[in-house]
């Protein structure tokens, strides 16, 4: 993609599509407006933002609009003139002048209080400021970017958030996903500050068992990554095998996942084994992970591959005399394995093979998409955002899908 992201760890469809947007609105001095929940690293988000725009050799200045007081954050904001006001000693610069030229980070701005939304509007609009006890403006050359964590619509609604400044701030929303949304990026976060962690303390690496892994994806993870990264240093501080075992987890963790022999088994995903997300097909006759073996599995020339099985019976396709379908198409892929030919190995149907079946083109799309989401709720045990993720679609539209379906 080309975009700068150091520091934002995770491969998940819903990241991808937010670097996606990134990568449009970096370039421009749009004003962005970053919404997430507390622990989601919007900072980090902002910071790539800033880095990937043509002000990334300018300042880059944040100030958390909540953790100063009311009464202080104008002065911090735009500065102050001597004698503005007690202990105002000399003249000082504020945040909007140390960032001229470069980008201010506004986090946390649904904090603000409104007699100071006005004046946050009035740079927005005019591109000036006026320092506290000060009879002039000053010119500023910024780029605004705000972060919060409420629902602005909401505060403005009940009166705590300007309307015209909430539409000011907006012209390009992003929006960070809760950790419980990005699928396999726990288990990649996991791993990344567990190694963090153990390097720092020079200890060897903790690997984490089936049973934990299964845990900490059935977590919730309400406070998001600052939490996960909390749970991942008090592990490698008390666990003292090289194992991280169900034993090792917060008290808290595993009260909110219950009994572990109900939760899904955790199928790494490409990403997780540090594979291109599209690996290479396996070879003709080769084996891959995932594909059935043993005494049950089907084998020799008269083996049938089911799902080209429900493939032919859609396109009306059959084998060459003496062969198995499942001869004549490559294997099914595993999840996060490349699908084979220009393609990807699927026979299409043709006008006239739909006329025989008596559908038409909607009827056609509809039945692939909700067998091919019934396909995916079963492969993931029912776990919608592990579902998501195997058809590489948000959580939300996966959620739509199927209730228009009646699938839920």
């Amino acid at each position: 993609m080309g975009i700068k992201t150091e520091g934002i760890i995770g491969q998940s469809t819903t990241l991808k599509e937010v670097f996606r947007t990134l990568a449009k609105v970096a370039p421009t001095d749009s004003t962005v407006l970053v919404t997430g929940e507390s622990g989601t690293g919007k900072e980090l988000l902002v910071r790539a933002l800033h880095d990937n725009s043509l002000r990334s050799d300018k300042p880059f200045i944040p100030i958390n609009c909540g953790a100063i007081p009311k009464d202080l954050l104008e002065s911090e904001l735009f500065g102050h003139e001597k004698g503005a006001f007690t202990h105002a000693i000399k003249t000082r610069p504020g945040r909007f002048e140390m960032a001229d030229g470069g980008t201010i980070f506004l986090d946390e701005i649904g904090d603000m209080d409104l007699t100071l939304q006005v004046k946050i509007l009035r740079v927005l609009q005019e591109k000036e400021i006026e320092r506290v006890g000060g009879n002039g403006v000053k010119k500023v050359d910024v780029r605004v970017v705000a972060a919060t964590n409420r629902d602005l619509e909401a505060e403005v609604a009940a009166g705590r958030f300007r309307e015209d400044l909430y539409y000011r701030l907006n012209v390009i929303p992003l929006h960070l996903p809760a950790l419980r949304e990005r699928g396999g990026d726990i288990m990649l976060l996991v791993e990344h500050f567990l190694k963090s962690f153990c390097k720092k303390r020079n200890r060897s690496q903790l690997t984490v068992s089936p049973d934990t892994r299964k845990a900490l994806m059935a977590y919730s993870w309400p406070g998001n990554i600052r939490e996960l990264e909390n749970f991942m240093e008090r592990v490698s501080i008390l666990c003292e095998g090289p194992i991280v075992a169900v034993s090792d987890l917060p008290q808290k963790l595993l009260d909110s996942v219950g009994d572990l022999a109900g939760l899904p088994e955790h199928v790494p995903q490409a990403e997780e084994r540090h594979e291109p997300e599209c690996a290479p097909s396996a070879p003709s006759g080769s084996s891959r992970p995932g594909a059935p073996s043993g005494p049950g599995a089907p084998s020799g020339p008269g083996a049938r591959d089911t799902h080209m099985d429900e493939r032919a019976i859609l396109t009306g396709a059959a084998p060459a005399p003496g062969r198995s379908l499942a001869s004549e198409a490559p294997a099914r892929p595993f999840v996060g394995e490349a699908l084979a030919g220009p393609h990807f190995g699927f026979i299409w149907p043709t006008l006239e093979i739909l006329d025989q079946k008596g559908m038409d083109l909607k009827v056609f799309l509809d039945t692939v998409e909700e067998r091919l989401l019934a396909e995916a709720l079963q492969r993931a045990d029912g776990v919608k955002n592990q579902a998501a993720e195997i058809l590489g679609i948000k959580r939300t539209t996966l959620i739509e899908k199927l209730k228009k379906r009646n699938m839920e």
